[in-house]
């Protein structure tokens, strides 16, 4: 039974999905999908925390699931633009936790994580599946990973 390791970056699921579908990503049906045959070592989801109830609710959804919830403050430039980020401690996590499972599982169409996926699959020798809308996943991301799984109708609500 392969071990896996699995990594969401939740603002960019849930904005590509909306933005190109109109719908939500069910992370329930990921997760029976993703963990299939396979024991799960840590399952992350990042987010940011603006605070209110309704995320709040969806953050403990996610914990049910079987994640454990990064938060990250929610930080609005006096611009008027917002700052909230993850890629780097995703980055640092996939480096940590990897090391222990066969297939890293990266749930995001960021193209900023193309270095990591090339990293883990040929330093590690892992196996690295993305998960991403494929109208907005990064194709340097899509050529870097062992898999491409397209987040389709199927998987969201």
């Amino acid at each position: 039974m392969d071990k896996v390791a699995i990594f969401v970056d939740v603002q960019n699921i849930y904005y590509t999905s909306r933005q190109v579908y109109g719908h939500n990503f069910d992370y329930n049906k990921f997760w029976a999908h993703a963990t299939e045959g396979r024991e799960v070592l840590h399952a992350f989801a990042y987010a940011i925390d603006r605070g209110d109830e309704k995320q709040k609710q969806f953050q403990n959804i996610l914990r049910a699931i079987g994640f454990e919830v990064k938060l990250k403050p929610y930080i609005e430039r006096a611009d008027g633009s917002a700052k909230g980020d993850w890629d780097v401690g995703i980055t640092i996590d996939v480096l940590e936790y990897a090391k222990e499972a066969d297939v890293v599982i990266l749930l995001s169409g960021d193209g900023d994580f193309d270095l990591l996926a090339k990293q883990i699959r040929s330093d590690a020798d892992k196996e690295f599946v993305v998960y991403g809308v494929p109208e907005l996943t990064a194709g340097s991301l899509r050529k870097a990973a062992s898999e491409f799984i397209p987040i389709t109708q199927s998987l969201l609500l």
